[in-house]
C-alpha cells in the first residue's frame, strides 16, 4: 500500500528533534547572487540562517557563503532545494561581471536576454544580471525600441517612425538587420526621422564600420549612438571596445552563462 509519507522521515526517525548547523561554500570564483531567493526558500523550509553574505559580494574558491541551522530533513531538503537559487544566478552575475570588464570604460554592455526567460526566472536572472554590474535596457531613460517585426509589421523603418512622429518626448531605439533596403539605406531613413540609437542587429562587426562611416560622411553621428548584437561572447568585447560603437547587447554568453559550482556540508549537531 502507497503511502505520502517522505522516506526521510524513516531515515531520520532515530535522530529526530536534533538540530545541525551546516555550511554552503563556493567551489569557484565569481559574483554573489540571488540571495533574496535562497532567503525565501530557507524560510519556507524552517531553517535559521545563522550567517549569510550580501548579493553583489565577490567571493573566492571554498569561502563561505551562509551558515544555516536545522534538522536532519531540513537539511537534506535544503541540499536539494537551496543551492539552485545561487549557483544559476551567480553564475549569471559572474558573466556579467567579466563582460563588464572586458568592455572597458567606454563601452556599455547590456543584456535584454532576460526578457527571454521563463516567467517564474525573469527576476532572478534580472537582479542577476545587475548583480554583476551591467545594465538590462539599452537606455536609462523612457524609450520605444522598434524590432524587426513592428518594422515588418509596418512595413519599414519609415512607416515605423512615422507612426510615432508625435512622441517628441521619448527616445526611439531601432533594430536594423536588413531588409528590403539594404543597411545604410535604412540608417539614414531612421536617423533623418529621429532615431536615437541604431540597433545593428548583424552580428557582423564590418557592418558597425560601414554605418559610423555613413552617419560621419553625412554630418550625422552626434545625433545618434550605434548599438551591436547578434551571438556576441564575451571575448568579443576586446575588440569591440575598440570599434567605433558605443552599446553592445550580448544574451545567451550571459544568461547562459554554467552555474556557479557551490556545496553544502553538514557541520556539527547542536
Amino acid at each position: 500500500m502507497r503511502t505520502n509519507s517522505d522516506i526521510r522521515d524513516r531515515i531520520f526517525l532515530p535522530v529526530k528533534g536534533r538540530r545541525y548547523v551546516a555550511q554552503i561554500t563556493a567551489q569557484g570564483k565569481g559574483v554573489l547572487s540571488g540571495m533574496g531567493w535562497f532567503e525565501k526558500a530557507c524560510g519556507k523550509l524552517g531553517l535559521t540562517i545563522r550567517e549569510s553574505k550580501e548579493r553583489g559580494q565577490r567571493i573566492q574558491p571554498k569561502e563561505v557563503i551562509a551558515v544555516l541551522e536545522g534538522t536532519a530533513k531540513q537539511m537534506a531538503l535544503a541540499e536539494e532545494e537551496l543551492l539552485g537559487w545561487v549557483s544559476k544566478s551567480s553564475g549569471i552575475a559572474t558573466a556579467a561581471r567579466r563582460a563588464k570588464m572586458a568592455a572597458g570604460k567606454n563601452l556599455q554592455v547590456v543584456s535584454g536576454a532576460w526578457k527571454k526567460m521563463p516567467l517564474p526566472m525573469k527576476d532572478l536572472v534580472r537582479q542577476a544580471i545587475l548583480d554583476g554590474g551591467i545594465h538590462l535596457r539599452i537606455l536609462e531613460k523612457p524609450f520605444l525600441y522598434l524590432d524587426k517585426n513592428y518594422l515588418k509589421i509596418l512595413e519599414g523603418v519609415e512607416n515605423a517612425l512615422l507612426s510615432i512622429r508625435e512622441w517628441n518626448d521619448i527616445a526611439k531605439v531601432v533594430q536594423l538587420k536588413s531588409g528590403e533596403k539594404t543597411l545604410l539605406e535604412e540608417t539614414l531613413i531612421a536617423v533623418r526621422l529621429g532615431a536615437h540609437v541604431i540597433m545593428i542587429d548583424t552580428g557582423r562587426r564590418k557592418d558597425i564600420e560601414r554605418v559610423n562611416f555613413l552617419l560621419t560622411q553625412k554630418g550625422m553621428r552626434e545625433r545618434v549612438e550605434i548599438a551591436f548584437g547578434g551571438e556576441i561572447q564575451i571575448q568579443d568585447l576586446k575588440i569591440l571596445r575598440k570599434m567605433p560603437v558605443d552599446i553592445v547587447d550580448i544574451g545567451k554568453a550571459i544568461v547562459d552563462a554554467p552555474l556557479l559550482d557551490m556545496k553544502m556540508d553538514v557541520l556539527r549537531r547542536i
